[in-house]
C-alpha cells in the first residue's frame, strides 16, 4: 500500500486485527514474495483482504465497494491509462460531471490524486477497494479483445511463416565498427547540431517495430523531425553511447551519461543523455543545455513588476524558504539561478544539492547528488549546514526528511531555496502539510511560494493582429473590460519559426507572498482552495490571469495559456 506498509501495519496492530508478530510474519512473507502487505496477510489467514477493506473505510471515512458488483464503463476506463493504475494500485470507476470514481487499495495516497487529477483533469472521489480485486479488474478491463484464432489462421500461407529472431546476438566489437562508421558518425553529428540550430531543449530517438524516429522539443512542444533506417539503431545507440561514455555492451538496464560538444567561437554545449531499453531497442534523449543561452537576468524572465518585486523582496531576506514549484521543463531551475546569481556576492556563502548540476556557476559550490552511494538531498543539506552557509539551494523537496531539514534551516537563520512539484502556489502549502510538516513550521519558516509555466511567444518576424472568437476569450476567462483593451496577436508562419508562428517562451508567474492574513489561514485548516482565493484578494495574479495579460498584449495566444494553465 502506497501509505508505507509500515503506516497500515502499525495501525492494523493498534486496532487489534493482528498481532505484532503476525504482522512480523507477514512482512517476512512480503519480502520474499513481493506482494503487497494486505495480500501477505490474507496469505498467511491472519485477516481477510474485505476486512482490511473495511477497516481502511472506516478509518478515513471513504466508503468501501466490491468491485465484482460494477461494470465499468469504458470510457471511463479511457480516462486513466493502465500503466498508471498499475503504479498506484487503482481503477477508475465512473465519472459524474467533472468528478471521477477511483477506487484504490490506499486512499491516502495524495501522489496518486494528484497524478490522477494532473492526468484527467478531473476532482477525485476516493474510494477503497482491495488490492487483489483492483489488480484483477485492471487485468479484466485493459486486456484488448483481438481478433479471434480463426480469423488470425484464415487466409495464412504456410510458406509465409518465418520465426523472427527477436534478441539478436551482439557483438561488441562489432558494434564499436559500426558506430565508428562515418555515415553513423555524421548522422550523429546532424541530429546533435540541427538540434541546436533550432533551438530544441530535448531531443528523443526512439525505435518502434517498423520505424525509427527522431523528434526535437522546441519551445516545449515535441516535433517530428526525421526518421533515419530502422538497421542503424543500434550504430545510432552505441555512437551516442561512445560519445557520453556509457557502457555500450549493456542494453537491458538505463543508463545516464553526458557529452560535451565544443562549437565554433569557442562556444560549448553540453548534452545530458538518458538511455531507456524499450521492446524495440533503445530510446535515447539527450537534453540540452546551452550555457550562453542561460537567461538570469530577471526582467527578461517574464516577471510582471509586482511580482518581480516580491520575489526580490523574498531572496533578500536575511533566512526563510523561498520555494518555486511547477511541472518538469517549466523553467524552475533557470529562475532559481537568476536568483542566486543575483545574491552571488563575495560577502555570501552559497551551497547547491543538485540532480544534475546543469549548469556551473563561478562562486556558487554545487553538489551533485549520487542516491546509490547515500547522497540524497538530506544528506548533502545536513553537510551544508555545517559549512557555515548563508543561502542553501535544494534542487528539490521530494520527502518528509528533506522537507524537515529544509524547515529546520530557514529557521535557524538561512536563506533556503528549493522547488516542488504541485499545480499552483498555495497547493505548495498543502503538499508540504501532507508532507508530515507542522503547520506552525510552514507559517514561520515560508517567506514566498512561486508557481511558474512556459507558454511559447508569438514569433516576432510574422506576429499580425489577430481577431479570436470571443467565446474563447470567455473561456479563457477575460472580463468585459479587456475583451475591449484586448490586442491579440498571432504568428502567420515563416521561415524563423519553421512555420509554427511561434519562436522563444515566456513564462508565466504566480507568486504568493506569504502574508500574516494567509500564514492565520494555514493555521486555522484551510483548504487550497480558500487559501488561494485569500491569495488573490490580497493582490496575488493566478497563472491563469498571468497568462492573460500576456494574451492582451499580444505575447501569447489563448491557445497557449489553455494549454498551460488552469482555470482558477
Amino acid at each position: 500500500m502506497g501509505t508505507s506498509h509500515k503506516r497500515l501495519g502499525e495501525l492494523l496492530v493498534r486496532e487489534n486485527l493482528i498481532s505484532l508478530q503476525q504482522l512480523r510474519q507477514a512482512q517476512d512473507e512480503q519480502k520474499r514474495s513481493g506482494v503487497a502487505l494486505g495480500a501477505a496477510l490474507a496469505k498467511l489467514g491472519f485477516t481477510s483482504e474485505t476486512e482490511i477493506t473495511q477497516f481502511l473505510s472506516q478509518q478515513y471515512r471513504v466508503p468501501a465497494v466490491n468491485l465484482e458488483d460494477f461494470e465499468i464503463d469504458p470510457d471511463v476506463i479511457k480516462l486513466i491509462p493502465k500503466e498508471v493504475c498499475e503504479k498506484h494500485k487503482i481503477i477508475p470507476i465512473s465519472r459524474a460531471g467533472s468528478q471521477v470514481v477511483v477506487a484504490m487499495a490506499d486512499p491516502t495516497n495524495l501522489h496518486a490524486i494528484d497524478d490522477i487529477k494532473f492526468l484527467t483533469g478531473f476532482a477525485v472521489e476516493p474510494v477503497v477497494a482491495g488490492e487483489g480485486a483492483i489488480a484483477s479488474a485492471i487485468e479484466r478491463y485493459y486486456t484488448p479483445t483481438g481478433p479471434s484464432y480463426d480469423d488470425v489462421m484464415a487466409g495464412f500461407d504456410e510458406n509465409e511463416i518465418q520465426v523472427s529472431d527477436f534478441e539478436e546476438e551482439i557483438n561488441v566489437n562489432e558494434l564499436e565498427r559500426q558506430s565508428e562508421g562515418a555515415p553513423v558518425v555524421r548522422l550523429v553529428n546532424m541530429i546533435l547540431l540541427n538540434a541546436i540550430k533550432k533551438g530544441a531543449s530535448d531531443i528523443h530517438i526512439e525505435p518502434y517495430e517498423k520505424k525509427l524516429r527522431v523528434r526535437y522539443r522546441v519551445d516545449g512542444v515535441l516535433q517530428e523531425e526525421m526518421a533515419p533506417p530502422l538497421k542503424l539503431k543500434n550504430a545510432i545507440a552505441s555512437r551516442v553511447k561512445i560519445m557520453s561514455s556509457l557502457d555500450i555492451s549493456e542494453r537491458r538496464l538505463p543508463q545516464d551519461g553526458r557529452i560535451k560538444l565544443k562549437l565554433g567561437g569557442g562556444r560549448e554545449m553540453d548534452f545530458r543523455v538518458s538511455v531507456l531499453p524499450t521492446v524495440w531497442g533503445e530510446k535515447i534523449v539527450l537534453r540540452l543545455l546551452d550555457k550562453s543561452n542561460l537567461q538570469l537576468d530577471m526582467t527578461k524572465l517574464g516577471f510582471d513588476l509586482a511580482p518581480l518585486d516580491d520575489f526580490q523582496w523574498a531572496i533578500n531576506q536575511p533566512w526563510g524558504m523561498v520555494l518555486v514549484t511547477g511541472p518538469t521543463g517549466s523553467g524552475k531551475t533557470t529562475t532559481l539561478y537568476s536568483g542566486l546569481s543575483e545574491l552571488n556576492k563575495p560577502a555570501h556563502n552559497i551551497s547547491t544539492a543538485e540532480d544534475p548540476v546543469e549548469f556551473n556557476l563561478m562562486g556558487i559550490n554545487q553538489v551533485q547528488m549520487h542516491d546509490e552511494i547515500g547522497l540524497n538531498f538530506a544528506a548533502a543539506l545536513r553537510s551544508f549546514l555545517r559549512q557555515d552557509p548563508d543561502i542553501i539551494m535544494v534542487g528539490e523537496i521530494r520527502d518528509f526528511e528533506t522537507a524537515e531539514i529544509a524547515v529546520k534551516a530557514a529557521l535557524t537563520g538561512h536563506l533556503v531555496l528549493s522547488t516542488l512539484h504541485t499545480n499552483d502556489a498555495p497547493a505548495t502549502i498543502s503538499r508540504l502539510l501532507n508532507m508530515g510538516v507542522e503547520p506552525f513550521l510552514i507559517t514561520a519558516s515560508v517567506n514566498l511560494v512561486l508557481a511558474q509555466r512556459l507558454a511559447r511567444k508569438v514569433c516576432k518576424d510574422c506576429t499580425a493582429p489577430f481577431t479570436y472568437d470571443e467565446k474563447i476569450l470567455r473561456e479563457l476567462g477575460l472580463t468585459e473590460a479587456q475583451l475591449g483593451q484586448c490586442k491579440c496577436a498571432k504568428g502567420t508562419g515563416c521561415k524563423t519559426c519553421n512555420g509554427t508562428g511561434y519562436k522563444g517562451r515566456v513564462a508565466l508567474y504566480e507568486v504568493m507572498r506569504f502574508t500574516d492574513p494567509l500564514k492565520e489561514l494555514v493555521l486555522q485548516g484551510s483548504s487550497a482552495a480558500e487559501l488561494k482565493a485569500g491569495a488573490i484578494k490580497q493582490g496575488m495574479v493566478s497563472l491563469r490571469m498571468a497568462g492573460i495579460l500576456k494574451v492582451m498584449n499580444g505575447t501569447t495566444t489563448p491557445e497557449e495559456v489553455l494549454r498551460v494553465t488552469m482555470a482558477d
